[in-house]
C-alpha cells in the first residue's frame, strides 16, 4: 500500500514520539496509514473507524502486520467496550464526535499515566481565526507543494463546528492542564496526561 503526505500525516511523527511500547488506540484510523506506522514502536494498536470501505482499505495495508487490529464500529462502542489504553490518538476524527463527550471518553479510556494525543481541525469564526489562517497560508502552499500533497484520499471528511478558543475551553474543563496550540496546516495539536494516581 502506498505512502503519501497530506496536512494530517504531517504530524504522523509527533504522534509517533508517545506511542514506543504502549497500547494505542487510533480514533477515526481511516486508511491505516498511522497504524501501519505506529505498529513497528508500540505495543499494540488498535485503529476503529465508522466507515466500511476505509476499514477494507486498512485491514488490506495491514493483512500482514503482527500486533494491530482493525475494527469497524463507532467510538462510542469503543468506549463501551471497557478496553484501557496508554495512548489514544485522533487524527482529523475529533471533530466528527461531540466534543465534550469524546474527551470525557477518551479520559477515562485511559490508564494512569496515559495520554492523548489530538491532531485536530477547528473552525474560522472570528477575526483571529481568519488572521491566523492567512498568516499561515504562505509556510501551508509551500509545504504543500514541496511534498506533493496528497488531498483526497477517500476518507470521510466533515467541517469543523466549534472554534479554537471553544475547544480551548471545553478540553480545560475536561482535562485539567490540557496543552493545545496553532500549528501549520491549519490544524491544532493538543496533548494531555492523565494523573498516575486516577
Amino acid at each position: 500500500m502506498t505512502e503519501y503526505w497530506n496536512h494530517n500525516t504531517a504530524y504522523h511523527p509527533w504522534l509517533l514520539g508517545f506511542a514506543h511500547g504502549r497500547d494505542v488506540l487510533d480514533v477515526g484510523c481511516g486508511d491505516g496509514l498511522l497504524a501501519e506506522r505506529l505498529a513497528p514502536v508500540a505495543r499494540s494498536v488498535v485503529g476503529i473507524d465508522p466507515d466500511p470501505e476505509a476499514i477494507r482499505r486498512a485491514r488490506a495495508r495491514l493483512a500482514h502486520i503482527d500486533g494491530v487490529s482493525i475494527v469497524q464500529g463507532s467510538f462510542a462502542d469503543c468506549a463501551s467496550a471497557g478496553a484501557r489504553y496508554d495512548l489514544i490518538t485522533f487524527v482529523a476524527s475529533l471533530h466528527h464526535l461531540d466534543l465534550r463527550p469524546a474527551l470525557a471518553a477518551a479520559r477515562d479510556m485511559l490508564r494512569p499515566g496515559g495520554q492523548l494525543a489530538v491532531v485536530g481541525l477547528s473552525a474560522n469564526t472570528t477575526v483571529t481565526d481568519w488572521l491566523w489562517s492567512a498568516l499561515y497560508l504562505p509556510a501551508v502552499r509551500v509545504g504543500s507543494r514541496w511534498h506533493r500533497e496528497t488531498r483526497d484520499i477517500g476518507v470521510t471528511v466533515a467541517s469543523p463546528r466549534e472554534n479554537l478558543a471553544e475547544i480551548r475551553r471545553i478540553a480545560a474543563e475536561v482535562l485539567p492542564g490540557v496543552q493545545i496550540r496553532r500549528a501549520l496546516y491549519y490544524r491544532y495539536l493538543m496533548q494531555w496526561e492523565k494523573p498516575r494516581d486516577d
